[in-house]
């Protein structure tokens, strides 16, 4: 389910991952910290700060979507979906400088991270 790709871009980015499991928290956490310096560079009127983090954000978000194993199912289709909406929202958010639909896209990640630590048993 996990491919090679991701767990290259954050070897390269000198973040040491021991597991498939998790690299996904850690992109999930990416997504909320990037989201929180897009959010700030919103509130501070900083347009280049804000493009920046908002594509950081979604360069993790369209990984993925990248590493779904399709092979899984209704979910698997489920989380293309979802990613794929979420994406949406922070370019809309990036466009009108919603600081709503950042908090939404958030929201998300942050329900997604509690839920897969619980079922992964990734520790913290």
């Amino acid at each position: 389910m996990y491919g090679n790709t991701a767990h290259n871009i954050y070897a390269q980015n000198n973040v040491g991952v021991e597991s498939p499991a998790k690299l996904i928290e850690v992109m999930y956490e990416g997504i909320l910290r990037f989201n929180a310096q897009a959010k700030k560079a919103i509130k501070d009127g900083d347009m280049q700060k804000k493009v920046y983090w908002t594509n950081r954000s979604i360069a993790i978000i369209t990984e993925l979507i990248n590493i779904i194993d399709m092979s899984q199912g209704p979910i698997s289709e489920y989380l293309q979906g979802l990613y794929n909406y979420e994406i949406h929202l922070l370019t809309q958010a990036n466009i009108n400088n919603s600081t709503e639909k950042m908090d939404e896209v958030s929201n998300v990640f942050k329900g997604l991270l509690d839920a897969w630590r619980e079922t992964t048993n990734v520790a913290h």
